[in-house]
Protein backbone atom coordinates (compact mmCIF):
# COMPACT_ATOMS: atom_id res chain seq x y z
CA UNK A 1 0.00 0.00 0.00
CA UNK A 2 1.41 3.38 -1.02
CA UNK A 3 2.05 6.23 1.37
CA UNK A 4 -0.70 8.19 -0.36
CA UNK A 5 -3.16 5.36 0.25
CA UNK A 6 -2.21 5.41 3.90
CA UNK A 7 -2.90 9.15 4.00
CA UNK A 8 0.72 10.14 4.71
CA UNK A 9 1.40 13.29 2.64
CA UNK A 10 4.46 15.54 2.25
CA UNK A 11 4.28 18.67 4.37
CA UNK A 12 6.10 20.62 1.62
CA UNK A 13 4.42 19.78 -1.67
CA UNK A 14 6.82 21.88 -3.76
CA UNK A 15 9.79 19.94 -2.48
CA UNK A 16 13.05 21.21 -1.00
CA UNK A 17 13.69 22.68 2.39
CA UNK A 18 10.91 24.61 4.08
CA UNK A 19 11.20 28.41 3.75
CA UNK A 20 10.88 30.37 7.01
CA UNK A 21 8.05 32.86 7.17
CA UNK A 22 9.26 36.39 6.33
CA UNK A 23 12.70 35.26 5.08
CA UNK A 24 12.08 36.90 1.72
CA UNK A 25 11.23 40.44 2.95
CA UNK A 26 13.62 43.35 2.02
CA UNK A 27 14.67 44.15 5.63
CA UNK A 28 15.44 40.49 6.24
CA UNK A 29 17.52 40.27 3.06
CA UNK A 30 19.48 43.45 4.04
CA UNK A 31 20.22 42.18 7.53
CA UNK A 32 21.15 38.79 6.18
CA UNK A 33 23.65 40.28 3.73
CA UNK A 34 25.01 42.59 6.41
CA UNK A 35 25.46 39.68 8.80
CA UNK A 36 27.10 37.60 6.08
CA UNK A 37 29.76 40.34 5.52
CA UNK A 38 30.88 39.97 9.10
CA UNK A 39 30.21 41.99 12.24
CA UNK A 40 33.78 43.32 12.50
CA UNK A 41 33.84 44.31 8.86
CA UNK A 42 30.55 46.16 9.16
CA UNK A 43 31.72 48.03 12.25
CA UNK A 44 35.06 48.96 10.62
CA UNK A 45 33.28 50.25 7.50
CA UNK A 46 31.09 52.55 9.62
CA UNK A 47 34.16 53.75 11.55
CA UNK A 48 36.05 54.65 8.33
CA UNK A 49 32.99 56.31 6.81
CA UNK A 50 32.35 58.55 9.82
CA UNK A 51 36.02 59.38 10.39
CA UNK A 52 36.38 60.60 6.83
CA UNK A 53 33.13 62.58 6.69
CA UNK A 54 32.96 64.19 10.15
CA UNK A 55 34.17 67.84 10.06
CA UNK A 56 37.36 68.89 11.85
CA UNK A 57 35.34 71.47 13.76
CA UNK A 58 33.73 68.61 15.79
CA UNK A 59 36.44 68.88 18.37
CA UNK A 60 39.68 67.74 16.85
CA UNK A 61 40.97 64.42 15.63
CA UNK A 62 40.51 62.76 19.01
CA UNK A 63 36.81 63.51 19.02
CA UNK A 64 36.44 62.18 15.47
CA UNK A 65 38.17 58.93 16.53
CA UNK A 66 35.91 58.62 19.54
CA UNK A 67 32.62 59.21 17.69
CA UNK A 68 33.60 56.98 14.76
CA UNK A 69 34.82 54.20 17.02
CA UNK A 70 31.72 54.12 19.19
CA UNK A 71 29.46 54.16 16.12
CA UNK A 72 31.41 51.40 14.42
CA UNK A 73 31.37 49.23 17.56
CA UNK A 74 27.59 49.76 17.96
CA UNK A 75 26.97 48.91 14.33
CA UNK A 76 28.97 45.69 14.60
CA UNK A 77 27.12 44.55 17.74
CA UNK A 78 23.76 45.43 16.18
CA UNK A 79 24.60 43.48 13.01
CA UNK A 80 25.63 40.43 15.04
CA UNK A 81 22.44 40.52 17.13
CA UNK A 82 20.19 40.99 14.10
CA UNK A 83 21.79 38.08 12.22
CA UNK A 84 21.52 35.83 15.27
CA UNK A 85 17.86 36.76 15.69
CA UNK A 86 17.13 36.02 12.04
CA UNK A 87 18.83 32.62 12.30
CA UNK A 88 16.81 31.76 15.41
CA UNK A 89 13.54 32.79 13.77
CA UNK A 90 14.35 30.75 10.70
CA UNK A 91 15.15 27.65 12.73
CA UNK A 92 11.92 27.96 14.71
CA UNK A 93 9.85 28.41 11.56
CA UNK A 94 11.51 25.43 9.92
CA UNK A 95 10.84 23.30 12.96
CA UNK A 96 7.14 24.18 13.01
CA UNK A 97 6.73 23.73 9.25
CA UNK A 98 8.49 20.39 8.98
CA UNK A 99 8.75 18.53 12.29
CA UNK A 100 11.12 15.62 12.41
CA UNK A 101 9.42 12.45 11.25
CA UNK A 102 8.58 10.16 14.15
CA UNK A 103 9.90 6.63 13.80
CA UNK A 104 7.29 4.11 12.64
CA UNK A 105 5.79 2.21 15.58
CA UNK A 106 7.09 -1.28 16.08
CA UNK A 107 4.67 -4.00 15.01
CA UNK A 108 2.50 -5.45 17.74
CA UNK A 109 2.75 -9.04 18.95
CA UNK A 110 -0.11 -10.40 16.79
CA UNK A 111 2.03 -10.98 13.65
CA UNK A 112 4.47 -13.06 15.70
CA UNK A 113 1.59 -15.09 17.14
CA UNK A 114 0.16 -15.76 13.66
CA UNK A 115 3.58 -16.75 12.34
CA UNK A 116 4.20 -19.05 15.31
CA UNK A 117 0.79 -20.69 14.83
CA UNK A 118 1.49 -21.38 11.16
CA UNK A 119 4.94 -22.77 11.95
CA UNK A 120 3.49 -25.14 14.55
CA UNK A 121 0.70 -26.32 12.24
CA UNK A 122 3.20 -26.90 9.43
CA UNK A 123 5.58 -28.71 11.77
CA UNK A 124 2.94 -31.03 13.19
CA UNK A 125 0.92 -31.88 10.09
CA UNK A 126 0.64 -35.66 9.63
CA UNK A 127 1.15 -37.32 6.27
CA UNK A 128 0.06 -40.96 6.40
CA UNK A 129 -0.33 -43.51 3.62
CA UNK A 130 -3.48 -45.37 4.61
CA UNK A 131 -3.96 -48.76 2.86
CA UNK A 132 -7.71 -48.24 2.47
CA UNK A 133 -8.03 -44.50 1.89
CA UNK A 134 -4.74 -43.50 0.33
CA UNK A 135 -2.53 -40.58 1.28
CA UNK A 136 -3.92 -38.53 4.18
CA UNK A 137 -2.61 -35.07 5.09
CA UNK A 138 -4.01 -33.36 8.14
CA UNK A 139 -4.15 -33.34 11.91
CA UNK A 140 -5.56 -35.38 14.72
CA UNK A 141 -8.08 -33.85 17.12
CA UNK A 142 -5.30 -32.25 19.14
CA UNK A 143 -1.78 -31.01 18.54
CA UNK A 144 1.04 -32.76 20.33
CA UNK A 145 -0.39 -36.27 20.04
CA UNK A 146 1.96 -39.19 19.56
CA UNK A 147 3.31 -39.35 16.00
CA UNK A 148 2.40 -40.40 13.46
CA UNK A 149 -1.16 -39.38 14.27
CA UNK A 150 -3.86 -40.44 11.86
CA UNK A 151 -5.69 -37.31 10.60
CA UNK A 152 -9.29 -37.06 11.73
CA UNK A 153 -12.21 -35.20 10.13
CA UNK A 154 -12.58 -32.79 13.06
CA UNK A 155 -8.87 -32.01 13.43
CA UNK A 156 -8.31 -31.63 9.69
CA UNK A 157 -11.42 -29.49 9.17
CA UNK A 158 -10.33 -27.08 11.90
CA UNK A 159 -6.77 -27.19 10.54
CA UNK A 160 -8.10 -26.23 7.11
CA UNK A 161 -10.00 -23.35 8.72
CA UNK A 162 -6.74 -22.25 10.41
CA UNK A 163 -4.81 -22.32 7.13
CA UNK A 164 -7.51 -20.25 5.44
CA UNK A 165 -7.54 -17.82 8.39
CA UNK A 166 -3.74 -17.43 8.21
CA UNK A 167 -3.67 -17.08 4.44
CA UNK A 168 -1.26 -19.98 3.72
CA UNK A 169 1.82 -17.74 3.24
CA UNK A 170 3.94 -20.50 1.73
CA UNK A 171 3.72 -24.02 0.31
CA UNK A 172 4.31 -25.99 3.49
CA UNK A 173 0.56 -26.51 3.86
CA UNK A 174 -1.60 -27.19 0.82
CA UNK A 175 -5.31 -26.49 0.98
CA UNK A 176 -5.78 -28.88 -1.95
CA UNK A 177 -4.23 -31.78 -0.02
CA UNK A 178 -6.34 -30.99 3.03
CA UNK A 179 -9.51 -30.90 0.91
CA UNK A 180 -8.63 -34.24 -0.69
CA UNK A 181 -7.98 -35.75 2.74
CA UNK A 182 -11.38 -34.67 4.06
CA UNK A 183 -13.05 -36.37 1.10
CA UNK A 184 -11.07 -39.56 1.72
CA UNK A 185 -12.11 -39.51 5.40
CA UNK A 186 -15.81 -39.82 4.55
CA UNK A 187 -17.58 -42.75 6.13
CA UNK A 188 -18.64 -45.66 3.86
CA UNK A 189 -22.25 -44.48 3.93
CA UNK A 190 -21.28 -40.83 3.45
CA UNK A 191 -20.84 -38.01 5.91
CA UNK A 192 -18.35 -37.61 8.73
CA UNK A 193 -18.21 -38.24 12.47
CA UNK A 194 -15.82 -37.60 15.34
CA UNK A 195 -13.51 -40.47 16.18
CA UNK A 196 -15.44 -41.08 19.42
CA UNK A 197 -18.75 -41.41 17.56
CA UNK A 198 -18.19 -44.60 15.61
CA UNK A 199 -19.23 -45.39 12.06
CA UNK A 200 -22.45 -43.36 11.77
CA UNK A 201 -22.30 -39.83 10.37
CA UNK A 202 -23.32 -37.05 12.70
CA UNK A 203 -24.86 -33.77 11.49
CA UNK A 204 -22.66 -31.43 13.53
CA UNK A 205 -19.41 -32.99 12.28
CA UNK A 206 -20.69 -33.30 8.71
CA UNK A 207 -21.76 -29.65 8.69
CA UNK A 208 -18.38 -28.62 10.13
CA UNK A 209 -16.52 -30.42 7.34
CA UNK A 210 -18.89 -29.16 4.66
CA UNK A 211 -18.42 -25.59 5.87
CA UNK A 212 -14.63 -25.93 5.74
CA UNK A 213 -14.77 -27.44 2.24
CA UNK A 214 -17.06 -24.67 1.01
CA UNK A 215 -14.78 -22.02 2.50
CA UNK A 216 -11.86 -23.62 0.65
CA UNK A 217 -13.70 -23.24 -2.64
CA UNK A 218 -15.29 -26.64 -3.24
CA UNK A 219 -18.31 -26.17 -5.48
CA UNK A 220 -21.88 -26.54 -4.31
CA UNK A 221 -22.50 -29.25 -6.90
CA UNK A 222 -19.77 -31.40 -5.43
CA UNK A 223 -21.11 -30.87 -1.91
CA UNK A 224 -24.78 -31.38 -2.80
CA UNK A 225 -24.99 -35.10 -2.10
CA UNK A 226 -23.37 -34.78 1.32
CA UNK A 227 -25.60 -31.80 2.14
CA UNK A 228 -28.66 -33.90 1.34
CA UNK A 229 -27.44 -36.72 3.60
CA UNK A 230 -26.77 -34.26 6.42
CA UNK A 231 -30.14 -32.53 6.25
CA UNK A 232 -32.04 -35.77 5.75
CA UNK A 233 -30.59 -37.22 8.95
CA UNK A 234 -31.07 -34.08 11.02
CA UNK A 235 -34.74 -34.30 11.91
CA UNK A 236 -36.52 -34.54 15.25
CA UNK A 237 -37.42 -38.12 14.50
CA UNK A 238 -33.96 -39.24 13.39
CA UNK A 239 -31.86 -37.20 15.83
CA UNK A 240 -33.93 -35.86 18.75
CA UNK A 241 -30.85 -35.33 20.94
CA UNK A 242 -29.13 -33.26 18.26
CA UNK A 243 -32.19 -31.17 17.48
CA UNK A 244 -32.57 -30.35 21.19
CA UNK A 245 -28.92 -29.22 21.55
CA UNK A 246 -28.11 -25.54 21.08
CA UNK A 247 -24.53 -26.43 20.22
CA UNK A 248 -25.51 -28.98 17.57
CA UNK A 249 -28.19 -26.82 15.94
CA UNK A 250 -25.96 -23.74 15.75
CA UNK A 251 -23.06 -25.81 14.36
CA UNK A 252 -25.24 -27.32 11.63
CA UNK A 253 -26.77 -23.94 10.84
CA UNK A 254 -23.38 -22.21 10.48
CA UNK A 255 -21.92 -25.01 8.35
CA UNK A 256 -24.87 -25.21 5.97
CA UNK A 257 -25.05 -21.43 5.60
CA UNK A 258 -21.60 -21.74 4.00
CA UNK A 259 -22.04 -25.00 2.11
CA UNK A 260 -25.71 -24.79 1.03
CA UNK A 261 -27.08 -21.27 1.56
CA UNK A 262 -30.30 -22.15 -0.33
CA UNK A 263 -31.07 -25.33 1.60
CA UNK A 264 -34.73 -25.66 2.60
CA UNK A 265 -33.82 -26.73 6.13
CA UNK A 266 -32.10 -23.43 7.04
CA UNK A 267 -35.23 -21.38 7.87
CA UNK A 268 -36.51 -24.32 9.91
CA UNK A 269 -33.30 -24.48 11.96
CA UNK A 270 -33.34 -20.73 12.47
CA UNK A 271 -36.89 -20.83 13.82
CA UNK A 272 -36.03 -23.78 16.08
CA UNK A 273 -33.19 -21.69 17.50
CA UNK A 274 -35.46 -18.68 18.03
CA UNK A 275 -38.16 -20.79 19.68
CA UNK A 276 -35.57 -22.33 22.01
CA UNK A 277 -34.63 -19.02 23.65
CA UNK A 278 -35.45 -18.52 27.33
CA UNK A 279 -36.20 -15.42 29.41
CA UNK A 280 -33.69 -14.55 32.14
CA UNK A 281 -35.24 -12.73 35.10
CA UNK A 282 -31.73 -11.94 36.38
CA UNK A 283 -31.11 -9.69 33.39
CA UNK A 284 -34.30 -7.75 32.85
CA UNK A 285 -36.08 -10.76 31.33
CA UNK A 286 -33.93 -10.55 28.21
CA UNK A 287 -33.97 -13.61 26.00
CA UNK A 288 -30.87 -15.78 25.94
CA UNK A 289 -30.02 -19.46 25.48
CA UNK A 290 -29.11 -22.46 27.57
CA UNK A 291 -27.52 -25.70 26.42
CA UNK A 292 -30.91 -27.14 25.37
CA UNK A 293 -33.53 -25.75 23.01
CA UNK A 294 -36.27 -27.90 24.56
CA UNK A 295 -37.33 -27.82 28.22
CA UNK A 296 -35.54 -28.15 30.52
CA UNK A 297 -33.30 -25.54 28.89
CA UNK A 298 -30.74 -25.47 31.65
CA UNK A 299 -29.31 -22.26 33.11
CA UNK A 300 -28.75 -19.16 31.00
CA UNK A 301 -25.37 -19.51 29.32
CA UNK A 302 -23.15 -16.84 27.78
CA UNK A 303 -21.50 -19.53 25.65
CA UNK A 304 -24.72 -20.78 24.09
CA UNK A 305 -26.12 -17.25 23.82
CA UNK A 306 -23.01 -16.18 21.90
CA UNK A 307 -23.29 -19.23 19.62
CA UNK A 308 -26.93 -18.41 18.91
CA UNK A 309 -26.18 -14.72 18.22
CA UNK A 310 -23.43 -15.64 15.74
CA UNK A 311 -25.64 -18.19 13.95
CA UNK A 312 -28.65 -15.86 13.77
CA UNK A 313 -26.52 -12.95 12.58
CA UNK A 314 -25.12 -15.04 9.71
CA UNK A 315 -28.57 -16.36 8.88
CA UNK A 316 -29.89 -12.80 8.69
CA UNK A 317 -27.31 -11.91 6.05
CA UNK A 318 -27.94 -15.05 3.97
CA UNK A 319 -31.67 -15.63 4.41
CA UNK A 320 -33.00 -12.26 5.43
CA UNK A 321 -34.55 -11.88 8.85
CA UNK A 322 -38.01 -12.25 10.32
CA UNK A 323 -39.20 -9.90 13.05
CA UNK A 324 -39.09 -12.70 15.61
CA UNK A 325 -35.54 -13.72 14.68
CA UNK A 326 -34.37 -10.11 14.86
CA UNK A 327 -35.93 -9.55 18.26
CA UNK A 328 -34.40 -12.74 19.68
CA UNK A 329 -30.96 -11.98 18.25
CA UNK A 330 -30.99 -8.41 19.57
CA UNK A 331 -32.09 -9.58 23.00
CA UNK A 332 -29.20 -12.03 22.99
CA UNK A 333 -26.76 -9.19 22.28
CA UNK A 334 -28.26 -7.08 25.07
CA UNK A 335 -28.05 -10.03 27.43
CA UNK A 336 -24.32 -10.41 26.69
CA UNK A 337 -23.83 -6.69 27.37
CA UNK A 338 -25.68 -6.87 30.69
CA UNK A 339 -22.96 -8.64 32.68
CA UNK A 340 -22.82 -6.88 36.04
CA UNK A 341 -19.30 -7.91 37.07
CA UNK A 342 -16.55 -5.32 37.25
CA UNK A 343 -13.62 -7.19 35.69
CA UNK A 344 -14.63 -8.51 32.29
CA UNK A 345 -11.40 -10.32 31.44
CA UNK A 346 -12.13 -12.96 34.08
CA UNK A 347 -15.87 -12.77 34.75
CA UNK A 348 -18.19 -15.75 34.93
CA UNK A 349 -19.53 -14.99 31.45
CA UNK A 350 -16.12 -16.04 30.06
CA UNK A 351 -15.73 -19.35 31.89
CA UNK A 352 -15.03 -22.30 29.60
CA UNK A 353 -17.70 -24.98 29.61
CA UNK A 354 -18.07 -28.69 28.98
CA UNK A 355 -21.18 -30.53 27.93
CA UNK A 356 -22.20 -33.98 26.72
CA UNK A 357 -24.32 -34.86 23.70
CA UNK A 358 -25.82 -38.30 24.34
CA UNK A 359 -27.38 -40.34 21.56
CA UNK A 360 -28.56 -43.98 21.40
CA UNK A 361 -25.94 -46.18 19.76
CA UNK A 362 -27.03 -47.42 16.33
CA UNK A 363 -25.91 -50.98 17.10
CA UNK A 364 -27.46 -51.06 20.58
CA UNK A 365 -30.19 -48.45 21.28
CA UNK A 366 -30.16 -49.40 24.96
CA UNK A 367 -26.69 -47.91 25.24
CA UNK A 368 -25.60 -44.35 24.53
CA UNK A 369 -22.89 -42.74 22.49
CA UNK A 370 -21.45 -39.80 24.44
CA UNK A 371 -19.79 -36.87 22.72
CA UNK A 372 -17.82 -34.70 25.15
CA UNK A 373 -17.76 -31.11 23.93
CA UNK A 374 -15.52 -28.40 25.34
CA UNK A 375 -16.25 -24.75 24.66
CA UNK A 376 -13.85 -21.78 24.44
CA UNK A 377 -16.36 -19.26 25.78
CA UNK A 378 -14.30 -16.07 25.47
CA UNK A 379 -13.69 -16.65 21.75
CA UNK A 380 -17.42 -17.09 21.14
CA UNK A 381 -18.22 -13.90 23.05
CA UNK A 382 -15.69 -11.98 20.93
CA UNK A 383 -17.25 -13.30 17.73
CA UNK A 384 -20.75 -12.46 18.91
CA UNK A 385 -19.89 -8.90 19.98
CA UNK A 386 -18.02 -8.27 16.72
CA UNK A 387 -20.96 -9.35 14.59
CA UNK A 388 -22.53 -6.57 12.48
CA UNK A 389 -25.83 -6.98 14.30
CA UNK A 390 -24.21 -6.54 17.71
CA UNK A 391 -22.50 -3.34 16.59
CA UNK A 392 -25.82 -1.97 15.37
CA UNK A 393 -27.65 -2.86 18.60
CA UNK A 394 -24.95 -1.20 20.73
CA UNK A 395 -24.97 1.93 18.59
CA UNK A 396 -28.77 2.22 18.61
CA UNK A 397 -29.04 1.62 22.37
CA UNK A 398 -26.18 3.97 23.27
CA UNK A 399 -24.09 1.05 24.55
CA UNK A 400 -20.96 1.46 22.44
CA UNK A 401 -18.77 2.07 25.50
CA UNK A 402 -20.26 -0.95 27.28
CA UNK A 403 -19.73 -3.13 24.23
CA UNK A 404 -16.11 -2.03 23.93
CA UNK A 405 -15.50 -2.77 27.62
CA UNK A 406 -17.02 -6.27 27.35
CA UNK A 407 -15.17 -6.91 24.10
CA UNK A 408 -11.82 -5.79 25.50
CA UNK A 409 -12.23 -8.16 28.43
CA UNK A 410 -13.12 -11.11 26.20
CA UNK A 411 -10.19 -10.42 23.87
CA UNK A 412 -7.83 -10.27 26.86
CA UNK A 413 -9.09 -13.68 27.97
CA UNK A 414 -8.59 -15.11 24.47
CA UNK A 415 -5.06 -13.74 24.32
CA UNK A 416 -4.16 -15.11 27.75
CA UNK A 417 -5.12 -18.67 26.76
CA UNK A 418 -2.46 -19.03 24.05
CA UNK A 419 1.24 -19.77 24.09
CA UNK A 420 3.21 -19.00 20.91
CA UNK A 421 0.11 -19.07 18.76
CA UNK A 422 -1.36 -22.33 20.10
CA UNK A 423 -4.29 -22.33 22.50
CA UNK A 424 -4.23 -24.55 25.55
CA UNK A 425 -7.10 -26.12 27.42
CA UNK A 426 -6.81 -25.77 31.21
CA UNK A 427 -4.40 -28.12 32.94
CA UNK A 428 -7.00 -29.17 35.49
CA UNK A 429 -8.97 -30.89 32.75
CA UNK A 430 -8.13 -34.05 30.82
CA UNK A 431 -4.65 -33.99 29.30
CA UNK A 432 -5.99 -35.58 26.08
CA UNK A 433 -7.16 -32.23 24.74
CA UNK A 434 -4.57 -29.81 26.02
CA UNK A 435 -3.96 -28.33 22.54
CA UNK A 436 -7.21 -28.95 20.66
CA UNK A 437 -7.28 -27.87 17.03
CA UNK A 438 -10.70 -26.29 17.40
CA UNK A 439 -9.47 -24.05 20.21
CA UNK A 440 -6.54 -22.75 18.18
CA UNK A 441 -8.83 -22.00 15.25
CA UNK A 442 -11.32 -20.18 17.45
CA UNK A 443 -8.55 -18.18 19.14
CA UNK A 444 -6.94 -17.20 15.83
CA UNK A 445 -10.30 -16.29 14.33
CA UNK A 446 -11.29 -14.12 17.29
CA UNK A 447 -7.99 -12.23 17.45
CA UNK A 448 -7.83 -11.65 13.72
CA UNK A 449 -11.43 -10.38 13.60
CA UNK A 450 -10.70 -8.03 16.50
CA UNK A 451 -7.51 -6.75 14.85
CA UNK A 452 -9.38 -6.01 11.61
CA UNK A 453 -12.10 -4.19 13.55
CA UNK A 454 -9.52 -2.12 15.46
CA UNK A 455 -7.44 -1.16 12.39
CA UNK A 456 -7.41 2.59 11.80
CA UNK A 457 -4.97 4.26 9.36
CA UNK A 458 -3.25 7.42 10.60
CA UNK A 459 -5.21 9.49 8.11
CA UNK A 460 -7.95 8.64 5.66
CA UNK A 461 -6.72 8.06 2.13
CA UNK A 462 -7.47 10.96 -0.23
CA UNK A 463 -10.45 10.58 -2.50
CA UNK A 464 -9.45 9.61 -6.04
Amino acid sequence: MSQQQLGRRSLNPAGGDPVPSGAGSPPARFVGRLGSVGCLAAGYAVFQFLFQTLPDSLGGETAKYLVSGVSGLGTGVAAWLAAALLRARGAAAAGSAAPAAEPAPAPGPLPQVLTAAYDTLAGQVSVVDDPARGRLTGWAHSLGESAPSLPTPVGTAYGLHCVLELGAPDGRLSTGELVDTLWRLRLPGGGWSARSQGSEARPEVTALVLGALARAGVSGDRLAQEVARCTGAFTRGADPAGRASTHVVTTVLRGLLRAAPHADVLPELREALVDGALSDDQREHLRCWGYRLDPPHGPASSLHTAQAVVALDRAARVLGETAGARAAREDGVRWLLACAERHHHACRDLENLREEVRRPRPDDPARHEVLNVRHFTAAWVVRALLSPGAREVARRDGLDAVRRERLDGAVAAVWAAQSEGIWLWGRSDSTDLRQPMWMTYQGLSALRAHAVWMYQPDRPAPLQ
